[in-house]
């Protein structure tokens, strides 16, 4: 059983005397990629990046995710890139999972480790390296900003989990909280990524149904969760996307936490055609 805090034994293959049976799943309203299903063979490699590896794990597309992109990226040592974002537009949320590297932010070096949290406002210019003599994995949430008129854009922001406070919702005893890596009453993001924690036996006691969508990448433990109309079982290693007005809810199943990584879109009307 892997102990790890923050989940990052992705790679490898299945031996070829396993099973085929799997709760990856695919519909219209949710998305199931197990930890089992990103192994080597399923990597991208990304242009003006040395000796990295990329797990795209969502990505704008008819039929599921509408407002974001997500990767697991590996960096090996002496790895990274001097033009990592093509896009403009993009802004970047980024969150470490295993290993050290350096992120330069306009000339500004700024060093991140495991559950180092970076947020990268869309044209900024930076550039990332692995000086360290061991491999480092993320989680980089690519989204398009949303300009408003009149509206201040969002400064960067770099800090780490053991800076910020668990906020639990009321009347839980403590079972279930968020850490939040950006005010939520700060408008000027449009987007935020957290971390959900449920102590065991902690539950969602309804059906959340929103115009939200959600990325939940599980950094550790296990759970049940109603999708829709479903129920899975989902453990570390695990990614879920949910649409827009999915409806969801979730107890943690295990003897240990239960803790995912969580993107939502917020702070934005909503576009109409």
């Amino acid at each position: 059983m892997d102990n790890r805090r923050y989940y990052a034994n992705m790679g490898g293959l299945p031996g070829q005397t396993e099973l085929l049976s799997s709760k990856a799943v695919f519909t219209t309203a949710y998305a199931v990629i197990p930890r089992r299903v990103m192994t080597d063979i399923v990597t991208s490699l990304l242009p003006h990046w040395t000796d990295s590896r990329a797990w795209i794990i969502a990505r704008p597309m008819t039929g599921f995710s509408e407002t974001f992109a997500q990767y697991i990226v590996e960096v090996a040592p002496g790895g990274g890139s001097a033009q990592p974002e093509p896009n403009a537009k993009a802004q970047a949320a980024i969150f470490v999972v295993e290993g050290e590297f350096t992120i330069t932010l306009d000339g500004t070096p700024h060093a991140l480790r495991e559950g180092s949290f970076a947020y990268l406002p869309a044209g900024s210019a930076w550039t990332i390296k692995n000086g360290s003599q061991a491999p480092a994995k993320f989680h980089w949430v690519r989204k398009a900003f949303q300009a408003v008129e009149g509206l201040e854009r969002p400064p960067a922001i770099f800090s780490h989990e053991s800076e910020h406070e668990i906020a639990h919702m009321p009347d839980t005893n403590g079972a279930w909280g968020t850490t939040r890596f950006i005010d939520p009453s700060d408008i000027r993001y449009d987007m935020h990524l957290n971390i959900v924690t449920f102590e065991p036996g902690g539950t969602i006691p309804f059906m959340e149904t929103h115009v939200m969508e959600h990325g939940l990448y599980v950094l550790e433990g296990k759970a049940v969760y109603r999708l829709n109309s479903d129920w899975v079982e989902v453990e570390a290693g695990d990614f879920m996307w949910l649409r827009a007005f999915c409806p969801q809810a979730c107890y943690a199943s295990g003897p240990g936490r239960f803790r995912y990584l969580l993107y939502k879109d917020v702070n934005r009307h909503v576009d109409l055609w």
